[in-house]
């Protein structure tokens, strides 16, 4: 089944995965598809509560680092750059005060929690693996999936930070590009909490900057000039257990969250590993630790 709000179609996630036909158009049509129901809100409440027990054992005097997608202020620090493989807690730049402490408790200050709980967390690992959405990769196209990239974005009431319009290609490229992000609403998302925005059918076009390591510095390499034209732009508002899947080279961001009602998400990057991952990547695996699939 499916539906119309404004210019955004949705659907309902198929019990198995798999995508029909007209899911499939609308991935190409759009570069990005709506499939609600995927996590039931038992499911979502087991994850959120999950996310309270990793804060609640997180010491932020110990690593106290701001993230900011604007700046990407963040992305100097070795927190930031070793996290491929770890689990680790970034701040709102908004929750630290001027004497450099957090300015509220620490479950309503954090930005979001990456990048490695895909395959270290005892809840979120199993999770990400769901062997439907094995089937919904496959059906969007990728041959060998891979799960390189995991976290919990929070976007905390009052403080949740704004993200500008980007492609998940600029973050984790690869040869020919094949990065889909599928994103979870683990609450309801709207206009009001920071929902996402999308540019449907933008997809087609270039990739417009690349993020790239040279040895412990990041640089980011403009690629395109030529500025987002926003004209069509549409809110993927979506109710909590909707999962939304964006194509690599989508322009999305999300607005800033500075009502009352929190808006938590996770997002599970995958990658292709038919293509070639670029070297040049922010985030690290060692040797030993490669990137592993579904059922590895």
């Amino acid at each position: 089944m499916s539906g119309e709000v404004g210019a955004v179609r949705r659907f309902a996630f198929p019990e198995d995965g798999r995508l029909d036909a007209p899911m499939r158009a609308s991935w190409r049509r759009d570069g990005f598809l709506i499939l609600e129901g995927f996590a039931t809100r038992p499911l979502c409440a087991l994850l959120r509560d999950r996310v309270a027990e990793l804060i609640e054992d997180f010491d932020p005097a110990a690593n106290r680092v701001a993230f900011s997608a604007a700046t990407q202020s963040h992305a100097s620090e070795a927190y930031f750059l070793d996290s491929g493989d770890k689990v680790r807690f970034f701040i709102e730049e908004g929750a630290v005060g001027p004497d450099g402490r957090l300015d509220r408790d620490k479950a309503l200050a954090i930005n979001k929690i990456g990048h490695a709980l895909h395959d270290l967390d005892p809840i979120f690992g199993p999770f990400s693996r769901d062997p439907r959405l094995a089937e919904t990769c496959a059906d969007l196209g990728l041959a060998d999936p891979a799960l390189v990239q995991s976290m919990v974005i929070c976007k905390p009431p009052e403080i949740g930070g704004e993200v500008l319009t980007h492609q998940d290609a600029t973050f984790l490229h690869t040869d020919p590009q094949s990065v889909v992000g599928f994103w979870l609403a683990l609450e309801d998302a709207d206009r009001g909490n920071g929902c996402l925005f999308a540019l449907p059918g933008r997809h087609r076009g270039p990739l417009k900057r690349r993020f790239r390591r040279e040895g412990d510095d990041l640089r980011m390499e403009l690629l395109d000039p030529s500025p987002w034209m926003c004209d069509g732009e549409v809110a993927l508002e979506v109710p909590e257990g909707s999962l939304v899947a964006l194509h690599g080279l989508l322009p999305h961001r999300s607005g800033p969250n500075l009502g009352p009602r929190p808006r938590m998400a996770y997002a599970l990057h995958v990658i292709d590993r038919a293509a070639t991952w670029s070297p040049d990547n922010w985030l690290r695996r060692r040797a030993d630790d490669p990137f592993r699939g579904f059922d590895e």
